[in-house]
């Protein structure tokens, strides 16, 4: 398997949808699941940030008019259509479908026509960054792919390459559930569940062992094990 991660950089100006991120300190966009052929796209992209910068980011992003990935033109004249599946005052998350892929010249777009089928996809948006990973199970270069995309990038982009050394980070959410232990699990669940994380807080540890029926240092221990894995994906993930 070999992994590359592009990362294309926006001046502001060059692309409304970047202009939103690096107007808004506080937006963050991801994408969790995408699935490309040469004709179709599908994806899920989760946003975040403080209530202004999302209402600016619902403006552009569902827009179904303009083109949320075109790196050679400001638009592209083909299908998509945008439907916002679960959102708050903090967060979005947005399922994407697009036709016609190969007339929107995006990331996924090159590395198809390169590598074809196969292809795992992970994106993040952040301040002026695109950055897309890719995963793909040949040993073909994908230098190639980065000369077909610098060669078409409009005016106000910039594109770099690297190659990732291991194949980590993919599906945080899921490698915790995975590496949590179910005692550790069920305290966490009960912890949820009964509001020990709500502001103010509707219960203590020492309720958490009344309901539980273990001890209170039991509790106590199981929570902060949970609580490291949590954060230390969530760092490993969104912000290393």
């Amino acid at each position: 398997m070999r992994e590359f991660e592009f990362t294309v950089t926006f001046e502001p100006g060059s692309d409304a949808l970047m202009d939103c991120f690096i107007e808004h300190d506080s937006l963050t966009a991801w994408t969790s699941v995408c699935f490309t052929t040469r004709e179709r796209m599908w994806r899920i992209d989760h946003a975040t940030g403080t209530e202004e910068a999302l209402d600016a980011f619902d403006d552009v992003f569902l827009d179904e008019s303009r083109c949320n990935e075109c790196l050679d033109l400001p638009d592209c004249d083909t299908y998509r259509e945008y439907h916002v599946l679960d959102e708050s005052t903090n967060s979005r998350t947005v399922y994407t479908f697009r036709e016609e892929v190969h007339g929107c010249h995006s990331v996924p777009h090159y590395v198809h026509e390169h590598v074809g089928d196969g292809v795992v996809f992970e994106a993040r948006r952040s301040d002026d960054e695109y950055r897309w990973r890719v995963l793909h199970p040949d040993e073909q270069p994908v230098g190639g792919v980065y000369d077909a995309i610098e060669a078409q990038l409009r005016d106000g982009l910039s594109l770099s390459l690297s190659r990732l050394s291991s194949a980590g980070n993919w599906n945080a959410e899921s490698r915790v559930a995975a590496e949590l232990t179910p005692e550790n699990r069920a305290v966490l669940e009960a912890a949820v569940e009964h509001g020990y994380y709500s502001r103010p807080r509707e219960v203590t540890v020492s309720d958490l062992s009344d309901e539980l029926d273990i001890p209170r240092s039991t509790v106590q221990y199981r929570l902060r094990s949970a609580e490291d894995l949590v954060v230390s994906q969530f760092v490993d993930d969104a912000l290393s």
